[in-house]
């Protein structure tokens, strides 16, 4: 039987935790068991040697591969005008890895496979903590020009998106929440400061 999830970890834990003023829920333990059901099931789809060598590849190309391949395609697809989107991709990519170590240290998340003996990792983990993502995270904000500035790429960004995040529970190194909160920071600081750069240049 799947080892039950008795305590909220990290990020939702706040919302457990007794505070002056704030009466203890349930809805973060439910919120946690939601989550760690979601990756046992979506691990599963990693089972087979065909979805086990997709998802640590795909995993493996965002810890930086990927961006050398789409800094390539962007200069083949849109010559001398790519210079404008790899630029403000840097910029949201390293404007999101200044506050990422501090959001990682605030709240000190445990990874799925250290909460759930029955998960195995596929491969080794960047970092200790798993909220939020810094692979959904970064290709969120560096997708962000790419869609701006060459809208045709819209739907290959978001195929690209939703390998990387299914490979990063696939894994076992993140829950669901994880994705959705790095997606969440990277389009959220990417936007603005595309479109604010984008409005000057």
């Amino acid at each position: 039987m799947p080892t039950p999830i008795t305590r909220p970890q990290g990020l939702l834990s706040w919302f457990a935790s007794p505070r002056p003023g704030i009466c203890p829920t349930l809805l973060a333990e439910k919120i946690m068991n939601a989550d760690i059901r979601a990756v046992r099931l979506i691990c599963r789809t990693a089972h087979s040697a065909i979805g086990r060598a997709l998802a640590v590849n795909i995993s493996k190309l965002g810890n930086g591969w990927l961006y050398l391949i789409l800094i390539a395609v962007v200069f083949f697809g849109r010559g001398s005008a790519g210079f404008r989107i790899v630029l403000l991709a840097g910029v949201n990519a390293a404007a999101l890895h200044c506050l990422y170590p501090v959001i990682k240290r605030r709240f000190r998340r445990r990874r799925p496979f250290k909460l759930d003996p029955q998960l195995l990792p596929l491969l080794e983990t960047l970092d200790e903590h798993s909220f939020p993502s810094g692979h959904a995270m970064t290709l969120s904000g560096v997708l962000v020009p790419v869609v701006l500035l060459w809208p045709s790429m819209t739907s290959s960004a978001i195929v690209m998106i939703c390998g990387m995040a299914w490979s990063r529970v696939a894994t076992a190194h993140h829950y669901p929440s994880d994705i959705l909160a790095g997606a969440v920071l990277g389009l959220g600081v990417g936007y603005p400061i595309s479109a604010g750069l984008l409005a000057l240049w």
